[in-house]
């Protein structure tokens, strides 16, 4: 037998039911058309798309058999397109179509369309275009009900073309008004109007839309009833007079008169009041001679009383719902219908339609509900659908890669749920709605989910205003859209590179850090995962309070570690920038390495804000993670007295939440200091720690030289001074913070030893940094003069401007009677995690290379060494360091040889590399200060702002630097007011998602950074989780790696390609995720690429009128040099069918109008700035 090709047109062939009629036109876009074009092929027939040149790229066109755009190029526009008749139909003759679906709104309930398609010999599915006038015209729908005597509600008898027609209704039956387009339907053209100074607006609105809408601004008037449900009956007939019903529909959850979520069967409808309407709408079916679907829309009021208000005389959205409750394919039965068939012939009789269970459709649209329901445009990046039992989509434009337009209905995909109860079917769809991924643009599914599990809907008790009524219903559920946002941020870094400030290159180690092995006594492997790590000294803290923890520091026999590996350390060799995943990872393994160790150093200091500003992490979060992961390690922070972790003094309330917040997160020890050693600025740090009952480390800064007997400004009288004024205040220790390195192993015994013995139960904990070399000597010195705790880090983080090495301490202090209770294998164990951190944290490294003995010299914290070396690098003084380092010292003298350590640090460090750019001497500064522009840092230095320093501020230079601001010659955060941190945290909540009262502490703390850190957040979501090496620099092409974003739930993302420079400056990025493509458009910011942009308003300024919505703008009302009132209409914008007036903010002249007719505009774009007179 010769071979036979099998095709679609084969199948069509062998299994024709419409005979002649075998090609099908549907006049449509979008979700209708695909409905339509599947059942036509179902009925074996060849379907025909049309298309604007707009919709070119629209999923409809492809699933049709055949496309043709509508008119050249610029002849229509988007929307008259599809209302170009006479195009139309020429298109359709010209293919040979033989019958025309119109779908719905566009051309489906015009008549003078349905006659132009019969006109051309082609079969028009809808209603005879007599039954179209009648009914379509819902002023002659009324006459009609009226006379089948079918209740109506109030309205005017006809249509009304001017507003001031409308004055004999509203005067005989009142207000609230409701003015409707008369030949349309949808929400299109309709106004509720509850007052006359709104009247002339809203009718001429609902005209305009109207016209936009159908091609007839005709509108009328009926009575508004309030909170009534909106009924809906599903209607078949044929040309025998034989019409049925299909049961009724709810569609009483409506938001500007469109329908959100529909019903069917109506739930709770009283059995009379459903029968009456059913017996209604046929009763007007048949008294027009109706055939073909059509719809009859009641209303039901409060006394379950019914009222007629239209018949749409076309298919609805919602007919999906009825097509599930009862299984009858209504698209189907038009065609049929249209073609002749009867009612009977396809089965479908009154006694035969039968419904089953229930059925909800939700509309799922592209507009934001947070934002008034604004629509949205763009692209969609990710679509991923429901489906499953019961699950029915129907869907445009849903896939990723679809462009969203401002030009049509913002309809994305209809989801309907079908179930053998309400709450099954109810249950069903928030389900659905979960499963849901859509990215690119906003939806309102989030409203959706909150509107289904509202109670009032759950009872089925919903009505017309049930939205407006209900602003609970914007209590959104949040989506976190984690994944999409996360290549955002990998893209711009494989586009951009890494835009970390500070680093240089990439990371110098791209594998994955291999953890330690740690050993108990016997040599046998701890699982540090699982296994509960020995109590430390945490546990005496816990359990018996800070005297006690302090009592049995001082009792032990020994010498304590600090380790300052997860803070000091980092900060000072790079740039304090590890990030909480690499500290997480190795957070097990210490807890039990280091159990006898006094503290960690993890928080505080420069950790809080650094995290924020360059690691886009939440230092609480920081802290409540690693203390879970080391339960047993006690945990110190550096706390700046008055200054709490700024730079700054703060209102005292801030500093007491500040401290109780940070125990409360975990935090034991505060190391309570002064950078001037201002004991009156440490007193409230003191006071708030004690009061939130952490331990109070009070701290006195080191600097000078105590062996030295020509220093006499800081010596050892002065020391113990201020020890005696710290122990006056009840602390529980004290610290010595020699931040410079400056302490050599001499003078550690003199000042270690005077302080032992003056006060012999006290414990003493030393800090220093290993910038000249000596630390480990120095160290050494202390714990034999009498030091309870010294300062060590891990030894590939040790050394130079970092503290001393913590093996080298640890085996020294071994051979002594003053051993650490550390072990040495446990000390390398832990050395070889750092060795591979700090390579892949390379970029970072400041370049230091050796230890410098000119710190005895210029007194430079270790800290800021290198941070001023990379400052000094970035302002182009790189290649005068040594100057810069001789200058740091004349610039120490001038502010009369101060303590230094952030913030005062900072003040010396500006004044050098003031004084360095511009070539100016210590003598030169002090003869010009009166006309020198200085640093601020320096100016409320001498002003005051950071307290008192030792000898006070030097005059006259003071004064020359300061000359009319104001002078702060005590406490300087005694006189603020306190901070109201409940308002605070309002204005959080409403600008940002998840506030809870630590990030109120960040904002009062640092109000820029952390508002720039949630910006960040909310753009590209929780960045910590993403691996330190491509947080950092680009993965390879085809390079596949991991990232967790929560327990159970991992990322597994590969980078696939990267695209060209499109003419918009952008680059696509292609990646995998979990074997999906995604693509991500990222500019790229070396692109040399003119990009046309609009002015955005300026949101601080009340005269700059912002877009509320992407749109185009239609009108524009006000003229530049013209006087507008508050509230005077500025232009209208059009946005996907709906118009929206932009009103003037405040009143004033108009300056500036940068917008014309047909501009396209996006959110926030300038529309125009008015000056307030």
């Amino acid at each position: 037998m010769p071979h036979r090709e099998h095709s679609v047109e084969t199948i069509r062939r062998n299994s024709e039911v419409m005979g002649t009629l075998k090609k099908l036109m549907v006049v449509n876009r979008g979700e209708i058309a695909i409905r339509v074009c599947r059942t036509a092929h179902e009925l074996s027939m060849r379907t025909v798309a049309i298309f604007s040149h707009e919709d070119r790229l629209s999923m409809h066109r492809y699933k049709a058999d055949e496309a043709y755009q509508i008119g050249e190029v610029g002849k229509f526009t988007p929307v008259g397109a599809y209302l170009a008749q006479d195009e139309i139909v020429r298109i359709a003759k010209e293919r040979g179509v033989s019958m025309i679906h119109p779908g719905y709104g566009f051309l489906s309930e015009n008549a003078e369309f349905a006659r132009k398609v019969e006109a051309a010999g082609m079969t028009f599915i809808g209603p005879a275009p007599e039954v179209i006038d009648s009914l379509g015209d819902k002023t002659k729908a009324r006459q009609i009900a009226m006379d089948c005597k079918v209740p109506v509600v109030p309205g005017t008898p006809g249509p009304v073309s001017e507003y001031t027609e409308a004055r004999a209704f509203i005067k005989e039956h009142g207000f609230p008004i409701i003015i409707k387009a008369a030949m349309g339907g949808g929400g299109r053209g309709m106004r509720v109007v509850r007052d006359e100074a709104s009247l002339e607006d809203a009718f001429t609105r609902a005209k305009s839309e109207a016209l936009s809408a159908f091609g007839d601004g005709t509108v009328f008037i009926e009575r508004f009833l309030d909170k009534p449900r909106h009924i809906e009956v599903q209607l078949l007939a044929d040309r025998a007079g034989n019409v049925v019903h299909l049961f009724e529909r709810d569609c009483s959850v409506q938001r500007r008169h469109q329908k959100v979520v529909e019903i069917a069967p109506a739930k709770n409808l009283d059995s009379s009041v459903r029968e009456a309407i059913l017996n209604d709408a046929v009763k007007i079916a048949k008294q027009v001679k109706y055939k073909n679907a059509g719809t009859a829309e009641f209303l039901v009021d409060n006394q379950n009383r019914h009222y007629f208000i239209e018949i749409n005389p076309r298919i609805q959205v919602e007919h999906t719902i009825t097509e599930e409750i009862t299984g009858i394919d209504i698209v189907a039965a038009q065609i049929q219908v249209a073609a002749g068939a009867l009612l009977p012939q396809l089965g479908l009789t009154q006694q035969r339609i039968r419904q089953r269970g229930y059925a909800i459709q939700c509309r799922i649209t592209t507009e934001d509900p947070e934002k008034g329901f604004q629509p949205d445009t763009g692209k969609i990046e990710v679509y991923r659908s429901s489906g499953g039992n019961g699950v029915r989509l129907d869907g445009g434009a849903g896939y990723a890669g679809a462009i969203i337009t401002p030009h049509y209905d913002s309809l994305l995909v209809k989801c309907t749920c079908s179930g053998s109860t309400y709450e099954v079917a109810r249950r069903k769809i928030v389900r659905a709605l979960v499963e849901f991924r859509i990215r690119g643009v906003k939806t309102n599914i989030p409203f959706l989910q909150r509107l289904l599990t509202h109670d009032t809907f759950i009872n089925g008790n919903c009505w017309t205003t049930f939205i407006d009524d209900t602003p609970d219903l914007f209590r959104l559920v949040q989506y976190q859209n984690r994944a999409q946002r996360m290549l955002g941020y990998l893209g711009d870094v494989i586009v951009n590179g890494s835009q970390i400030k500070g680093q240089v290159g990439e990371p110098g180690f791209k594998n994955e850090i291999e953890l330690p092995t740690i050993y108990d006594e016997a040599g046998k492997e701890i699982d540090v995962a699982t296994s509960k790590p020995t109590a430390g000294w945490r546990k005496i803290f816990v359990e018996q309070g800070p005297e006690a923890f302090a009592k049995a520091v001082r009792a032990y026999p020994g010498t304590l570690i600090m380790d300052t590996t997860w803070r000091d350390a980092h900060q000072s060799l790079l740039a304090t920038r590890v990030r909480t995943t690499d500290l997480l990872k190795i957070a097990p393994a210490t807890s039990h390495a280091l159990s006898n160790a006094f503290s960690l150093e993890c928080w505080g200091g420069a950790t809080f804000d650094v995290a924020m500003r360059f690691l886009y992490e939440d230092p609480w979060e920081r802290l409540i993670k690693l203390r879970e992961a080391v339960p047993n390690v006690p945990f110190q922070m550096l706390l700046r007295g008055a200054n709490a972790v700024g730079y700054t003094s703060y209102p005292d309330n801030v500093v007491y939440e500040f401290c109780a917040k940070a125990v409360k997160a975990g935090m034991d020890v505060f190391r309570v200091f002064d950078s001037l050693n201002y004991v009156e600025n440490m007193r409230l740090g003191i006071d708030a720690v004690k009061k939130a009952g952490g331990i109070v480390e009070a701290t006195v800064c080191y600097t000078g030289d105590v062996s030295n007997p020509n220093k006499t400004k800081y010596d050892i009288d002065y020391y113990v001074k201020v020890t005696q004024e710290l122990v006056d205040e009840g602390i529980h220790i004290l610290g010595i913070k020699d931040m410079a390195g400056l302490l050599k192993p001499e003078a550690a015994k003199l000042l270690i030893g005077t302080i032992r013995e003056k006060f012999p139960d006290l414990p003493i904990h030393v800090h220093t940094h290993d910038t000249a070399g000596t630390g480990v000597a120095s160290m050494l010195a202390c714990a034999a003069a009498g030091a309870d705790v010294v300062d060590a880090a891990i030894d590939s983080m040790s050394g130079m401007t970092s503290q001393p090495a913590m093996g080298a301490l640890v085996a020294a202090l071994e051979q002594s009677n003053l051993g650490t209770g550390i072990r040495m294998e446990d000390v390398q164990a832990l050395n070889s995690y750092w060795e591979q951190a700090r390579m892949l944290y390379s970029c970072f490294e400041a370049n230091v290379k050796a230890a410098d003995s000119g710190v005895y010299d210029h007194e430079m914290p270790g800290g800021q060494y290198t941070n001023l070396m990379f400052q000094a690098q970035q302002l182009g003084l790189g290649s005068q360091w040594i100057e810069i380092k001789k200058a740091y010292a004349e610039a120490n003298q001038l502010c009369g040889d101060i303590v230094k350590v952030t913030p005062s640090s900072k003040v010396v460090g500006d004044m050098a590399q003031f004084m360095v750019s511009n070539k100016l001497t210590g003598k030169e500064v002090q003869e010009r200060a009166k006309t020198l522009s200085f640093p601020t840092s320096v100016v409320e230095f001498f002003q005051g702002y950071l307290g008192q320093p030792v000898g006070g501020l030097p005059e006259p230079l003071r004064s020359n630097i300061i000359r009319d601001l104001p002078r702060i010659d005590a406490r300087p955060g005694a006189s603020m007011a306190p901070m109201d941190l409940a308002k605070l945290k309002e204005e959080l909540v409403e600008k940002y998602s998840g506030i809870n009262d630590y990030d109120v502490i960040s904002a009062a703390l640092y109000p820029k950074v952390f508002a720039e850190y949630r910006d960040m957040v909310e753009q590209y979501g929780d960045l910590s989780v993403i691996p330190t090496r491509y947080f950092l620099a680009k993965p390879e092409i085809g390079e596949e790696f991991h990232v967790e974003i929560e327990e159970g739930k991992t990322l597994i993302i590969k980078l696939l390609a990267v695209g060209p420079v499109n003419n918009t400056g952008k680059r696509d990025v292609y990646f995998e995720l979990n074997g999906e493509a995604r693509v991500v458009g990222i500019a790229d910011k070396s692109a040399a690429v003119e990009i046309i942009t609009r002015e955005k308003a300026n949101l601080s300024n009340p005269g700059d009128v912002p877009a509320p919505m992407s749109g185009v703008v239609i009108e524009v009302r006000a003229k530049e040099g013209t006087q507008i009132k508050a509230g005077d209409p500025v232009c209208v914008l059009s946005a996907m069918k709906m118009e929206t007036v932009v009103s003037a903010p405040v009143a004033g002249r108009v300056e500036l109008v940068p917008i014309n007719e047909g501009d396209s505009l996006s959110s926030g774009d300038l529309v125009a700035r008015i000056v307030k007179e």
